[in-house]
């Protein structure tokens, strides 16, 4: 069985690393349901119990079919779902609420889709600028109560909105994108949670596949992939960023592990209190996954990581305009 970690210091115990079920579903190209299913149920085989998905993937389906593959197992899961990116049933994006009513209805919604009774951590996938955040958590506080989640967190929120939210109820985890080429939450997120007790989850580890060396020009990404118009896999970004993955490559090589493999073990190295989620449709991809839980850095590792990738090497953004806009608020 895998390794596990503590998320926070009062928090619920899972798997060392997650399971990020988004690109099943929607953003990363064809959808493969049938393939998606058997990776779910392959990650609890191997002991990875920690699933990750919100309601607006794949506008709920995601949620249905992380349901579907969790049946008949719901007592080996750590199900982690989100509530507050609104879309139309067309796809289209609404924006971000927060508002106590919609906390609820959504909750209820994402039960019925997910086909259990408890959500073991509910998050609030953005921060609502216009609803007080102790509004919105005393909402996902009711929730706790009233049996229907077990544990609050919190995805993207700035470090004051933390502080204030886990004075409402304690926050168990916090999602952030997180990995060598998004270094970001070093400067105060990780510095906060840490003081609080909180426990870390990191999104996309693997920088959206980049890190994985298996993208090697924008064209290898699918017409329906969100990657083909995103700042850093575009035009000059593109170039300058393929660029330090080759590194990565290089020093991967050197070490016998794959490119996805190192990106992982330098997250995981990063403490004890950090949950890496990284993504994947395959369960080939998802063994590999697996196996950088048994790769160790050394010191000269880690530093000659600091020089290839310090924080802030990345060319461009994280996202569109629009989506930093509900960044770290």
């Amino acid at each position: 069985m895998v390794d596990r970690r503590r998320l926070g210091r009062d928090g619920p115990e899972v798997s060392a690393i997650g399971l990020g079920c988004m690109g099943m579903s929607e953003f990363y190209g064809a959808k493969d349901d049938a393939e998606s299913i058997a990776t779910i149920r392959h990650a609890l085989d191997r002991g990875i119990d920690f699933l990750d998905t919100a309601d607006m993937y794949g506008v709920g389906r995601n949620e249905e079919l992380v349901g579907r593959a969790i049946a008949g197992r719901r007592d080996e899961v750590f199900l982690a779902t989100k509530f507050g990116n609104v879309r139309g049933e067309d796809g289209s994006f609404k924006g971000v609420c927060g508002r106590p009513d919609y906390v609820r209805s959504a909750c209820e919604a994402s039960l019925k889709r997910l086909g259990v009774e408890t959500i073991d951590l509910y998050y609030q996938h953005r921060v609502d600028p216009e609803v007080a955040i102790e509004e919105t958590v005393g909402a996902m506080a009711e929730l706790v109560q009233a049996g229907k989640v077990r544990f609050l967190g919190l995805s993207e929120a700035a470090p004051a909105t933390v502080r204030r939210a886990h004075e409402t109820h304690p926050i168990a985890a916090l999602q952030t994108e997180y990995s060598l080429w998004s270094r970001d939450p070093e400067a105060e997120i990780l510095p906060t949670v840490r003081e609080l007790g909180i426990g870390y989850v990191a999104y996309s580890p693997l920088g959206r596949g980049f890190l994985t060396g298996q993208i090697t020009r924008p064209e290898d990404f699918p017409e329906d992939d969100f990657r083909r118009f995103h700042p850093r896999f575009t035009g000059e970004n593109f170039e300058k960023n393929i660029a330090l993955v080759h590194e990565i490559e290089h020093m991967a090589a050197a070490k016998g592990v794959s490119a996805a493999q190192l990106a992982l073990a330098w997250v995981l190295a990063q403490g004890e209190d950090v949950v890496p989620i990284p993504g994947t449709k395959r369960r080939s991809y998802l063994d590999q996954n697996i196996a950088a839980l048994d790769v160790r850095l050394s010191r000269e590792e880690l530093a000659r990581l600091d020089e290839i990738l310090p924080p802030g090497a990345a060319s461009g953004p994280r996202y569109h305009e629009r989506g930093m806009e509900t960044v770290n608020r």
